[in-house]
């Protein structure tokens, strides 16, 4: 603790992997909603050499909340820093460091270092990023730990795709349809229930039940980063039984024509425990990733088909 307004926390761990991969992926900013349980959606701001400016949408205390931050990469030092320059109450300062130390050619010690003061210095609000800062870190370095670990393998439990649908209408009525995710029961034959909340202005939480094919229904509840009206990224938080991951994103692009190509992007990862609960004993990863691929596909290309019907009647 440097004086009674500001706080210095550390955490650590050990990770069996080459300092220069976990420097790398630590890099790779893009990449962290598929790494950290916390972080929903990243996105570059600017980039100059080793000096970069990042918008950090994640999860803290069960609330959503966003904010910059400037990075100086050393990859030479194995050192990575950062200093949070527009902030959301209560915090009113934050920075520190990642700092790799090679404890063997296959072993790297993960440090992550926090210096941190609240709105008014008010203690309230020092506790609740004392504890944000806790519990994100304590869910990021393990996280951290074992994907860097899985990286050096070929990892067949990760799947990605994405589908796409040609509309003749504009990509603000297409972003319409997906974003007033509220009134999907109503406008989705797969959607038996839905609730929508969204308390700060483009981030929202969705909380819905989604039926299958035999009939069953399961719930999902994501975390949604809007873009008007190019793009929606989310981050499920409640996921089915099969997967220990989902993110993913509807993008929109409309061309000098104004036709618009929507497109559905989805990442999983399966839980390979679950798959002869689930499947069958005799299923395996093959019909795991067929089996997910072939759900969500249907799922979100029928959104897509209902969005485009949405946004061709309004032309």
């Amino acid at each position: 603790m440097t004086d009674q307004a500001t706080r210095a926390v550390e955490h650590e761990i050990t990770v069996e992997a080459a300092a220069k991969d976990v420097y790398r992926l630590l890099a790779e900013v893009e990449n962290w909603p598929r790494l950290f349980p916390p972080s929903v959606y990243v996105e570059y701001l600017e980039q100059s050499g080793d000096s970069e400016r990042i918008r950090i949408f994640a999860t803290a205390n069960g609330e959503v909340k966003s904010w910059s931050s400037r990075r100086e990469l050393d990859p030479d030092g194995l050192r990575i820093t950062f200093r949070q320059e527009v902030f959301t109450p209560p915090v009113a300062e934050m920075s520190g460091t990642w700092i790799l130390e090679p404890v063997a050619a296959d072993r790297t010690r993960v440090r992550l270092l926090h210096t941190f003061r609240a709105v008014d210095d008010d203690p309230e609000g020092l506790a609740w990023i004392d504890k944000a800062v806790d519990t994100n870190s304590r869910a990021e370095l393990p996280s951290l730990k074992a994907n860097v670990e899985l990286a050096a393998q070929a990892d067949e439990r990760t799947l990605s795709f994405e589908d796409s649908v040609r509309v003749d209408g504009s990509a603000k009525d297409v972003y319409d349809f997906i974003n007033e995710a509220g009134l999907w029961s109503e406008r989705l034959p797969h959607v038996a229930e839905v609730r929508l909340t969204e308390d700060t202005p483009g981030l929202q939480i969705l909380r819905m039940d989604t039926l299958t094919k035999d009939g069953s229904s399961h719930t999902t509840e994501s975390v949604r980063v809007c873009f008007p009206h190019h793009r929606i990224a989310y981050k499920q938080t409640t996921l089915p039984a099969l997967m220990d991951l989902h993110t993913g994103y509807w993008q929109l692009d409309e061309d000098a024509d104004g036709v618009t190509t929507a497109t559905s992007q989805h990442t999983v990862v399966i839980r390979t425990e679950k798959i002869a609960e689930i499947l069958g004993p005799d299923a395996g990863l093959p019909e795991a990733r067929e089996f997910i691929r072939t759900a969500l596909g249907t799922n979100s290309t029928a959104t897509l088909g209902h969005a485009k019907a949405y946004a061709e009647a309004r032309r």
